[in-house]
């Protein structure tokens, strides 16, 4: 399965502060050669997107940036940010994921559904041999597949922005990661009023994503909202607003609970289902792209999936043997 890393196993303490300011002085004519070494052999610059084919060219991840993804409880952060993960890991992507709210064992559960496009309580592994051979060699290539792409910091509870930063600057100097995820902001800065730790902490973030040229997503949840018909944006953010301020791209989770609702009544049609998505993904800023606005995604149970349009099927990386 994916490689876990716990605080017993490293000291932290290493990396909890950044480089020594004297060694990132230098010369102009450093950075001069640099630009002229540019010009010789332009570099292009690494892309990373969202797994759906209708979201690409609108929203990139790019390196030394920091992605908020906001949304209130029950929306789907953890699920969407799980599905972005696999996909950035299919797209040659290093990531690491620290959940405070999450054991490991539940994200690998969660992902590991994703991954394979299938239900492990579905009927057909239950009650034959097959079927258990089958659902176990699904988990048997989910951990070969992860294991030089997903790492997990297993840590649960309240912890400090100085031990969640040392963390992070460990896994972009010593794993190679390229792409961490922080599940989420008010696990890391103690109190939801404390606006300077919040904007002390997401400064923070921005300067490792900056210095080890990786792409941060931070997990931060909305006020809640006096109807749920409302559709968030980057003010409903809880906290300090330096924090949406201070990022490079703001993406909210909205699950369209006004559909769930004709749904339980009897009174959606199949129409309203096929145009009304079950999810909408508000990217209210994007500092570095010229894209803002919302994606509509549909959820597909068996596979704890988001797909790109009713009926879609989802993303599948798993490839059963035909034996099966």
């Amino acid at each position: 399965m994916a490689n876990v890393f716990v605080p017993d196993d490293i000291d932290f303490a290493l990396y909890e502060q950044e480089t020594d300011a004297q060694q990132k002085v230098r010369e102009a004519a450093v950075w001069v050669q640099e630009l002229i070494d540019r010009i010789k052999n332009p570099a292009r610059t690494p892309q990373a997107f969202m797994p759906w084919r209708k979201t690409m060219g609108l929203l990139q991840f790019r390196p030394g940036e920091v992605t908020l993804w906001g949304g209130a409880n029950g929306n789907g952060k953890s699920l969407v940010t799980g599905q972005v993960a696999l996909s950035l890991c299919g797209q040659g992507e290093r990531v690491a994921i620290a959940s405070f709210e999450m054991k490991p064992i539940k994200t690998l559960e969660r992902m590991g559904r994703q991954w394979s496009g299938t239900n492990p309580a579905h009927p057909a592994y239950a009650g034959s041999e097959l079927g258990l051979k089958a659902l176990i060699d699904t988990y048997e290539q989910f951990k070969e597949w992860t294991g030089d792409k997903l790492w997990l910091y297993d840590q649960q509870g309240t912890v400090t922005a100085k031990q969640v930063c040392a963390v992070i600057r460990y896994a972009a100097k010593e794993l190679k990661v390229t792409h961490f995820v922080v599940d989420s902001l008010m696990k890391c800065v103690a109190g939801e009023d404390d606006y300077n730790g919040q904007k002390l902490f997401v400064d923070e973030l921005t300067a490792i994503a900056r210095d080890h040229q990786i792409h941060i997503h931070l997990i931060h949840h909305i006020k809640k909202p006096a109807s749920e018909d409302h559709k968030p944006n980057k003010y409903d953010m809880k906290g300090s607003g330096a924090v949406t301020d201070q990022v490079d791209n703001v993406v909210i989770v909205w699950r369209n609970k006004p559909k769930e609702r004709k749904r339980e009544e009897g009174l959606l049609t199949d129409e309203a289902n096929f145009k009304e998505p079950d999810c909408l993904l508000i990217c209210d800023k994007q500092r570095n792209g010229e894209w803002e606005g919302s994606i509509g995604l549909w959820f597909e149970k068996d596979s704890q999936q988001f797909v790109a349009a009713l009926g879609d099927e989802p993303l599948t990386l798993y490839c059963p043997p035909e034996a099966y």
